[in-house]
């Protein structure tokens, strides 16, 4: 039977595995090759994220896989197990290595490990713009007949190069391959290499490590404990035989080289890519200072890269209000229009509670949510201005003498900047920090830097409270209180739960670059989608949890007649004039809308824990609102906005911020922004805190102990900024 052609637009998509040491520009490029078209999951089994995209390339679909930023293949991470694992076992049709090109003796070391393991490998050379200004010229077809692989040059932040590269990737992909060329391979020497050969025959002479035998009988005599469990499953009969011969090979060339084979085999593989890189890279000008390497003079000075940091800050708060308020304005009009329209869809003056549902539930519950989202994208957009340029590695590293100071160094400071963003992906980057109580140390404190999740707390109440002039400045207290605090905590931890010296410091410092357009807003667009998913979920499910908490159980009977025969008083007055009798109804509808609040399951909630706040200035509506506010930080301002709606009686609407601020004073309104910052995290949170740190008693002393530092600290400043007289209207 002969075998049917399938037509290319039939096939299934390829599998292309993207890899490269972190601070390649791998990220840049799986945005700029998949764009939209991605979504972010976990590896099976483990937490590690796993980013998937798809790209269409004349009839060739190609399934995109962002493995984690590695060095080697050597198991010494979680990320480069998952990395190892997904390419021997996931068997990708393609696997595209990134290398900085400016940097390529450092880069080249993990592809010459993916030579090696003999997967289909195209090398993208990126930043090869960089090369060119650091004096570098790279002989890229040389470079692949040495590697005996197709290289390309990119500029991923440019998108020059990709069409090539997608080009080469078919090549390899192709249904009919050419013939297989002799495997390129790292010659270890007349002492390693016939024992390299034992062991590796000895392991393919069985099917399932015939594919890999010499890359299982190197990582076998490095050490390395995850090929050990591979072959503990793959060989189960005889993998003890398999172990104590590769002992007795290593113990005999460790004798004759006198230290480890690991750093022998390490030490060779160098050699390779130096004399690999002698035949390929030439000097093309004198070296001289690049263009970053100035730059960093300044920014990385001791003395002015500190307020460097602090003024880049304070400019992205600064911006986030001052833009974003006219967005949010037209936000908040449109939803009011919203509610306005869905409300004259029943009768004036009746009373329906799908009609409150509607709009003091949901368009004021999780419309007084969604209000906040310019001022959240804003922020995504600069944090990920900062990160993309480069800037976000010299602010670690900035921080770093700081942060020696405290116990840590700068690589703590990484998970705390991506904590603004959330605290969830922030706690689990502490992975990359080298000891456990480093880990510990960083992830108990992580709350206390300012979330996307706290930004409408914030967007709230201080346009509420505070003058144009002082919105900014107020948004930067706030969040450097929470810098100041996490370096004191942490300085506490490592002094008594946590002693011990702090790891050594290594941080890259990648070249600076101007973003792409496309590649900012991809990253603002992701963060921001968590942001609106959770609005359309979370939020939308507590806010019609909480309204009808808010409007049920109703006052009694004898209540509710009371408020009727006031009504029918008022109206047969002959010596009111019209406007007088309006006002006094809703006077009197606003009465009765307060005393249906306090009689409904959340005023009674509220009133209940009201005593135990009231010394912080706060009353029963906000007490409730903070109790909502343990499932999602963003519930404080859903529910503040049902608490002013349900009930309320006012023919011309008003502004949230604007009955906060007939109802409390700025003072009430710092000790609420102070008590969120503090207080303990969303349950996302500490459930992440449980996985990571390995027990629930790490999640709950993080959730006990913020909140007591933010009850203590709260009350402090409301009872001494009432002692000054601060706490009036």
């Amino acid at each position: 039977m002969s075998a049917v052609a399938t037509p290319p637009s039939k096939r299934a998509a390829r599998v292309v595995a993207l890899a490269g040491n972190p601070n390649s520009g791998k990220t840049t490029i799986f945005n700029a090759l998949t764009g939209a078209r991605q979504h972010v999951g976990n590896y099976p089994g483990v937490t590690v994220e796993k980013k998937e995209g798809t790209v269409k390339f004349g009839d060739d679909v190609f399934t995109v896989v962002d493995l984690p930023g590695t060095y080697s293949l050597t198991a010494f991470s979680l990320e480069e197990i998952v990395a190892g694992n997904f390419l021997i076992d996931g068997k990708p049709d393609a696997v595209v290595d990134i290398v900085d090109a400016s940097n390529p003796e450092r880069n080249l070391y993990l592809a010459v490990q993916l030579m090696e393991l003999g997967a289909p490998v195209v090398l993208a050379l990126n930043m090869s713009d960089m090369a060119r200004e650091k004096g570098l010229s790279i002989d890229t077809k040389k470079l692949s007949a040495l590697l005996g692989m197709p290289v390309v040059a990119t500029v991923g932040h440019k998108g020059r190069g990709l069409e090539e590269l997608l080009k080469a990737v078919r090549t390899i992909c192709r249904d009919d391959p050419l013939p297989p060329k002799p495997a390129r391979r790292v010659d270890y020497g007349r002492e390693i290499e016939p024992h390299l050969d034992q062991l590796a025959a000895r392991l393919a002479v069985r099917p399932a490590c015939a594919g890999h035998a010499r890359w299982l009988a190197l990582k076998l005599l490095e050490g390395d404990g995850d090929t050990a469990n591979r072959i503990r499953s793959l060989c189960p009969e005889d993998c003890g035989d398999i172990f104590r011969e590769t002992d007795k090979l290593r113990k005999h060339l460790e004798g004759v080289f006198g230290e480890e084979i690991g750093a022998v085999l390490t030490d060779r593989r160098y050699g390779f890519i130096a004399g690999a890189c002698a035949e390929v890279v030439s000097q093309t000008a004198e070296a001289r200072i690049s263009q970053s390497e100035r730059v960093d003079r300044i920014v990385l000075n001791r003395w002015l890269g500190l307020p460097i940091f602090a003024l880049l800050m304070f400019a992205t708060f600064f911006l986030t209000f001052t833009l974003g308020q006219p967005l949010m304005d037209g936000i908040e009009a449109g939803f009011g229009k919203l509610g306005e329209a869905v409300a004259a869809l029943w009768p004036a003056g009746g009373e329906s509670r799908l009609k409150s549902l509607l709009v003091d539930g949901i368009i004021g519950g999780v419309g007084g949510v969604l209000v906040f989202l310019p001022n959240i994208m804003l922020l995504f957009l600069a944090i990920a201005f900062l990160e993309d340029s480069g800037y976000m590695a010299r602010a670690a590293f900035v921080m770093d003498r700081l942060m020696h100071r405290i116990g840590l160094h700068g690589k703590s400071f990484i998970p705390l900047l991506i904590g603004f963003g959330c605290t969830v992906p922030a706690i689990m980057a502490t992975r990359t920090l080298e000891t456990r109580r480093d880990r510990l140390a960083t992830l108990l404190v992580l709350p206390l830097m300012s979330c996307s999740a706290r930004l409408p707390i914030y967007a709230l109440l201080i346009p509420a409270f505070f003058p144009p002039e002082w919105q900014g400045p107020m948004l930067w207290i706030v969040y450097a209180i929470g810098i100041a605090l996490a370096v004191a905590g942490v300085k506490l931890l490592r002094i008594t739960l946590f002693k011990g010296e702090s790891a050594p410091f290594v941080m890259e410092l990648p070249p600076y670059h101007l973003p792409t357009l496309r590649g900012l807003l991809v990253h603002m667009w992701e963060r921001s989608w968590m942001f609106l998913r959770k609005a359309g979920t979370v939020i939308l499910g507590i806010s019609i949890l909480l309204w009808a908490m808010s409007v049920w159980p109703k006052p009694g009977p004898e209540t509710m007649a009371k408020f009727e025969r006031d009504r029918s008083a008022i109206e047969a007055r002959k010596d009111l004039s019209g406007e007088d009798r309006r006002a006094a109804l809703e006077k009197l509808e606003h009465e009765q809308g307060e005393a249906e609040l306090e009689q409904s399951l959340i005023g009674r909630i509220g009133r209940g824990v009201a005593p135990a706040l009231a010394p912080l200035g706060f009353d029963w509506k906000i007490s409730t609102s903070l109790l909502g506010a343990l499932a999602a930080k963003e519930i404080f301002v859903a529910q503040m906005g049902i608490v002013y709606s349900v009930g309320q009686a006012d023919e011309e609407s008003q502004s949230l911020r604007e009955k906060l601020r007939e109802n409390y004073s700025p003072l009430q309104g710092f000790c609420v922004m102070l008590f969120c910052l503090i207080s303990m995290p969303c349950m996302a949170t500490l459930t992440v805190v449980w996985r990571e740190s390995g027990s629930w008693k790490w999640a709950l002393f993080q959730a006990g102990a913020l909140t007591a530092l933010a009850y203590t600290l709260t009350l402090a400043v409301f009872q001494a900024g009432s002692f000054l007289g601060w706490g009036t209207r």
